[in-house]
């Protein structure tokens, strides 16, 4: 009786390290039904960063790209607020008083939307953080400022968020996107 205990307790040993060991490298018909680990996002994470009056600036988003699709439409619609980016909020972290466009904002955390128009987009800095990107309270907006609008040079398939014509305590925030490319002065205080 113990011979033959024994003798089922390592051959089930021994199918379940080979099992093990299958799933492992990749050769089972498991794997095929799992995920790739290595697809990526559809709209990647993405950052601007820049140091005004030696103090940081950054701004976390994600980056949607266009397919085909186009800006005052089917993305950004025209007329409705818009989370400028994909997936979680844009985050805008500063260490520094600013005055972005006509709008002071204190040094802290706070979400950017905005508010595409034909004409102007207006660039809205929003308190609630932490939330998904759809997720918006107008009653949470420390402000709004109007943006100023530039032809792009190429159409840009990914949307990108950046700094750009620094000098000194100031620089330029960019929105570009498409044929689109918005932006806001911005001075550390």
């Amino acid at each position: 009786m113990f011979l033959r205990s024994l003798t089922i307790f390592v051959c089930t040993s021994v199918l379940a390290t080979a099992g093990f060991a299958q799933v492992n490298t990749g050769n089972s018909r498991l794997n095929d039904k799992m995920p790739p680990e290595t697809k990526p996002l559809a709209s990647p994470a993405a950052m601007a960063a820049i140091n005004l009056n030696g103090r940081a600036i950054t701004i976390k988003y994600n980056s949607p790209r266009l397919k085909g699709r186009a800006i005052g439409s089917e993305l950004a619609p025209y007329g409705k607020v818009w989370r400028t980016g994909a997936n979680p909020a844009t985050t805008l972290i500063t260490n520094s008083n600013l005055k972005i466009g006509t709008l002071s904002v204190p040094a802290g955390t706070y979400t950017i939307y905005t508010l595409p128009n034909a004409n102007q987009w207006l660039l809205i800095v929003n308190k609630q953080t932490g939330q998904w990107g759809t997720e918006y309270h107008e009653d949470q907006d420390l402000g709004r400022t109007p943006m100023t609008s530039k032809p792009a040079s190429a159409s840009q398939e990914d949307m990108t968020i950046s700094f750009e014509n620094t000098h000194g305590n100031s620089t330029e925030l960019h929105v570009k996107w498409g044929t689109t490319d918005e932006y806001v002065n911005v001075t550390a205080e």
